[in-house]
C-alpha cells in the first residue's frame, strides 16, 4: 500500500485521469449489469421482479421505454462499450506512466550521482549504478503496472459486489466472508514473494558490481589465464539469484493452483446453496453465480498482481535508496567570484588526511600561470591529492587552496573547473569516433575545434593517415589505438575546450620511453599557451618542465626552476 501512495503521490495527474476512467466504466458496467436480471428473467418467460430487479425497468418506464428484452440488451451493449473505451483511456494513461515511471527514475538517479561530491564514488561500484539505472528502474516502473492493475480490479469488485449485494445480500455475505478467509490464508505467498524480491534485488546488485569489476579488469586476467578464478564467483553469484528466482515463481505459481479450485468450489457451494436451502428463482440464481464467478475470479486476480508488485517494490525502494544517498552527498558549492587564473595557484598551509594517514601536513606550493609545473615522487606522496585539491574535488582540512590570492570556497567551483584540462593515469576512450572523443558530444564544439586540438597535441599527423580521419571508430577503451596514441586523444580532449589550466595525473607512466619524450615534447610547446601541472613518478618530467619539486613523505623541495 505505501508503494501505491507513493506513485499516487508523484503521478497524481495521470493516476487520477486513470482511475476516473476506471470509476466511470465500473459505474457503466454496472448499468450494464443491472439490466441482465430483468432481461433474463423476462426472456425465460418469469415475472414479478422483487426488489433491485424493478430498479432498471422503472426508470425505462420513466423515460417512456418499455424494459422489452431489445431494450435491455441495448443498455447492456452501450455499457459494455462505454466501460472496454473508458478503460482503453486508463490503460493508456497507465501504460505513459509506467515509461515516465521507468525514465523518471533514471534520470532523477543520474542527474544525482553526477552531482555528488568526489568522495561518494570512493565509495561506490559501478556495477550498482548500472543495475539500479537497467534493472532496477525496470522493475520498479512494472510494480507501478501491477499497483494499478490492482486498483483497477478493485474498482470493478467494488461494482459487481455492490450490484451483487443489493440483489442478493445474503448469499453475497456469506460468499464474500468465505472468499476474504481464503485470500487470508493464501497471503503467505505474498510475503514469500516479497522477500525473494528483496533477495533479488540485493543479489542482481551484487552480481553486476562483480561483473563490471571483471570486465573492466579482462584484459590483464585473460593476459595472465586467472579469468577462471573469478568464474566460480559469477557462478556462485549467478546461482544464488537462480535460487531466489525459482522460489519467487514457486510462490506465484503455487498461488494460482490454490486459488483456482478453492475459489471455483466456493462458487459451485454458493450454487447448491442458493438452489436447496435459499429456493432462489433459477434467473437470480443464475445471475448469482454470474457475479460470484466474476468477483472470485477478479479477487484471484488482485492477489496474484498484489503478490507481482511485492517482488518487484523492492527494486523501486533499493533505486529511490540509492537516488537519496546521492542527493544527501551532492556536492555543494558556495563561492560566487568568477576565477580567470592571471597570477597563481597557491596552496597555503594546506594539512589533508585520509582517516589517520596524513598526507600533507602544512603544505605550501606556487604554481604561476603561464608556467610548466611538474611534480615528482613516490606513489603514496599526495601527488593526486594535490591535483584533487587544486580542481576542488577534495577540500583542505586545514588552510587554503588559492587561485590569484582567492580562496577556492569563494570561486564558483563550477565556473573554474571549465577553465581546467585533465588527463588522468587512466585513459579511458569511449567505444565511439575520435571527434566524439574529443569534443564529448558538447554542442558548442565543432569537427573545427577537435582538429585544432588534435594538432596542438600532436595527433593530427596520425588521425589524417587513418581511413576515416577523426570519425575512426577508436575500439572498447581505446584498444584500437596505440598507448600514445591514446595519450595524445586523450590531451586533445583535455585542450578541446581552451582551458586555461591544462593538469596530467601520471599521464605518461604507461608508456615506453620514446613516447613518453614525444608527449613531453608537446607539453613544452604547449606551456607557451597554457598553465600546465604534471605529476609523475618518472625523471622526465623534470626535463620538460620549467619549474619541478620533488614531494615524499617528508614535504616538498624544489629541484629545478628554469624560470629563475
Amino acid at each position: 500500500m505505501r508503494l501505491l501512495l507513493t506513485f499516487a503521490r508523484n503521478y497524481r495527474r495521470h493516476s487520477l485521469i486513470a482511475l476516473l476512467a476506471l470509476l466511470i466504466g465500473g459505474l457503466a458496467e454496472g448499468l450494464s449489469l443491472s439490466a441482465f436480471l430483468p432481461m433474463l428473467t423476462t426472456a425465460m418467460g418469469g415475472s414479478g421482479l422483487e426488489g433491485t430487479g424493478k430498479i432498471v425497468p422503472q426508470i425505462l418506464q420513466s423515460v417512456g421505454l418499455t424494459p422489452t428484452p431489445t431494450v435491455l440488451l441495448v443498455i447492456m451493449l452501450v455499457g459494455v462499450l462505454l466501460k472496454s473505451t473508458l478503460v482503453l483511456v486508463a490503460d493508456k494513461r497507465v501504460g505513459y506512466t509506467v515509461a515516465h515511471v521507468a525514465t523518471d527514475l533514471r534520470l532523477a538517479l543520474l542527474r544525482a550521482v553526477l552531482d555528488v561530491r568526489w568522495e561518494y564514488y570512493l565509495r561506490q561500484r559501478v556495477g550498482g549504478v548500472v543495475n539500479a539505472v537497467t534493472t532496477e528502474a525496470l522493475r520498479a516502473s512494472y510494480a507501478y503496472l501491477y499497483g494499478i492493475t490492482v486498483v483497477t480490479l478493485m474498482i470493478q469488485v467494488v461494482v459487481y459486489m455492490v450490484i451483487a449485494l443489493l440483489m442478493f445480500w445474503k448469499a453475497t455475505l456469506i460468499a464474500m466472508t468465505v472468499a476474504f478467509l481464503i485470500l487470508l490464508i493464501l497471503n503467505r505467498l505474498i510475503y514469500a514473494a516479497r522477500r525473494a524480491g528483496g533477495r533479488q534485488t540485493t543479489l542482481m546488485r551484487a552480481l553486476m558490481a562483480r561483473l563490471t569489476d571483471t570486465l573492466i579488469s579482462v584484459k590483464s586476467l585473460k593476459a595472465m589465464a586467472r579469468e577462471d578464478l573469478l568464474g566460480p564467483l559469477l557462478e556462485h553469484d549467478t546461482r544464488r539469484l537462480n535460487r531466489a528466482l525459482e522460489k519467487e515463481v514457486f510462490s506465484r505459481a503455487a498461488l494460482k493452483a490454490l486459488q483456482e479450485p478453492m475459489l471455483s468450489a466456493l462458487v459451485i457451494l454458493g450454487l447448491f446453496f442458493s438452489l436447496t436451502h435459499l429456493n432462489m428463482p433459477l434467473p437470480e440464481v443464475m445471475v448469482l453465480v454470474f457475479m460470484l464467478g466474476r468477483v472470485m475470479g477478479l479477487l484471484g486476480k488482485i492477489q496474484r498482481q498484489w503478490q507481482m508488485m511485492a517482488g518487484a517494490e523492492s527494486a523501486y525502494w533499493s533505486l529511490q535508496g540509492s537516488i537519496n544517498e546521492a542527493l544527501a552527498a551532492r556536492e555543494i558549492s558556495s563561492g560566487k567570484h568568477i576565477p580567470h587564473l592571471n597570477a597563481s595557484i597557491r596552496l597555503d598551509n594546506v594539512s589533508f588526511s585520509y582517516g589517520e594517514k596524513t598526507v600533507l601536513r602544512n603544505f605550501n606550493l606556487d604554481i604561476p600561470a603561464g608556467s610548466f609545473t611538474g611534480i615528482i615522487g613516490p606513489s603514496g606522496a599526495g601527488k593526486t591529492t594535490i591535483i584533487d585539491l587544486v580542481t576542488g574535488l577534495l577540500q583542505p582540512q586545514q588552510g587554503r587552496v588559492l587561485i590569484d590570492d582567492q580562496a577556492l570556497a569563494d570561486l564558483n567551483l563550477r565556473t573554474w573547473r571549465r577553465l581546467i584540462g585533465y588527463v588522468p593515469q587512466e585513459i579511458l576512450l569511449l567505444h565511439d569516433t575520435i571527434v566524439m572523443n574529443v569534443t564529448l558530444g558538447d554542442p558548442e564544439l565543432t569537427e573545427a575545434d577537435a582538429e585544432s586540438a588534435l594538432r596542438a597535441a600532436g595527433a593530427w599527423e596520425f588521425v589524417a593517415a587513418l581511413v576515416d580521419g577523426i570519425h575512426h571508430i577508436v575500439g572498447e577503451r581505446g584498444g584500437a589505438l596505440s598507448g600514445g596514441q591514446r595519450q595524445r586523444i586523450a590531451i586533445a580532449r583535455a585542450l578541446a575546450h581552451h582551458p586555461r589550466l591544462l593538469i596530467l595525473d601520471e599521464a605518461t607512466s604507461a608508456l615506453d620511453t620514446a613516447s613518453e619524450a614525444a608527449i613531453l615534447e608537446t607539453l613544452s610547446k604547449l606551456s607557451k599557451q597554457v598553465t600546465i601541472l604534471a605529476i609523475s613518478h618518472q625523471q622526465g618530467l623534470a626535463r620538460a618542465a620549467d619549474r619541478v619539486y620533488r614531494l615524499d613523505h617528508e614535504g616538498v623541495m624544489p629541484i629545478s626552476d628554469t624560470s629563475m
